[in-house]
Order: structure tokens, then C-alpha cells, then sequence
């Protein structure tokens, strides 16, 4: 396998484990260091170190289920010991008994560590749905 796969492979670990719920198979895929941090979507989700991180997949958890990750687009950009991967997605959900499709955008950052790939930093946002396609800013 290549090392962009590998790479790669590390967003499939990341879903399967987030679809089945499993907290310490998702933060396998991090480093295991207290030196990671997260950031979502919503306004209080900044996240450092392993504690952080693991309270904010449980909320998660706790307030939906995720079925599926649908990877869209996808760059990674290797640096020696580092990797960067940009990549849109669609994660389908049900949240309170209603199924939801949600599109948003991720930035990984790994390095590479004891012979594998391991996450250091996610960050996940939304599209600005009061900005229209080919403005850099909304009206």
C-alpha cells in the first residue's frame, strides 16, 4: 500500500469506528500522546489533549448515530514525518429519530509515528450557506 493510502486508510478506521460508537478504537487513531486536539463545528468544540478530545466523541455519541462517512474530495500533501488531508464528506446520521445528511469539510494533520499514521489535529467546518458560489464573502 502506498503511503497516501495508508494515509488514507486512516479516514476509513476513523468512520468505522465513529459509526460503531467505539471510543477507544477512535482514539486509536490519534496520537497517543496528550499533544492532539480537535475542532468541530460547534461554537464550544475546541478540544486539546486526550481527555478533551475523548469528552467531545462521547457528546457526540450520546446525541446521535452516525451510519455512514461518504468521502467526497480528498488531497493529501505529505512532508517527511507529516501529512495533511483536505477532504469533503457526507456523514449520514439520525439524530432524535429523523435521518440527516451532513456535508462538511475536514482538515487532518498526522505524523508519522512508531511505524504508523496517527492524527495529531482534525478540524471540521460547514460550508457558509449565506455565500454564493464564486463570492469570496457573503452579501
Amino acid at each position: 500500500m502506498s503511503t497516501r493510502d495508508t494515509i488514507i486508510s486512516t479516514l476509513d478506521a476513523y468512520a468505522k469506528a465513529y459509526c460503531a460508537k467505539d471510543i477507544d478504537a477512535l482514539m486509536s487513531v490519534f496520537d497517543d500522546s496528550d499533544n492532539i486536539s480537535v475542532i468541530g463545528t460547534g461554537a464550544d468544540e475546541l478540544c486539546v489533549g486526550q481527555e478533551e478530545v475523548r469528552a467531545l466523541f462521547k457528546r457526540n455519541f450520546r446525541d446521535a448515530t452516525a451510519t455512514k462517512f461518504k468521502w467526497d474530495w480528498i488531497d493529501v500533501r505529505i512532508s517527511e514525518q507529516h501529512a495533511v488531508v483536505a477532504v469533503t464528506l457526507l456523514i449520514a446520521l439520525i439524530h432524535q429519530t429523523k435521518r440527516l445528511e451532513l456535508p462538511l469539510r475536514w482538515t487532518v494533520v498526522l505524523k508519522h509515528k512508531n511505524d504508523r499514521w496517527v492524527w495529531i489535529h482534525r478540524n471540521a467546518s460547514t460550508a457558509a450557506s449565506s455565500q454564493n458560489e464564486g463570492q469570496a464573502y457573503p452579501e
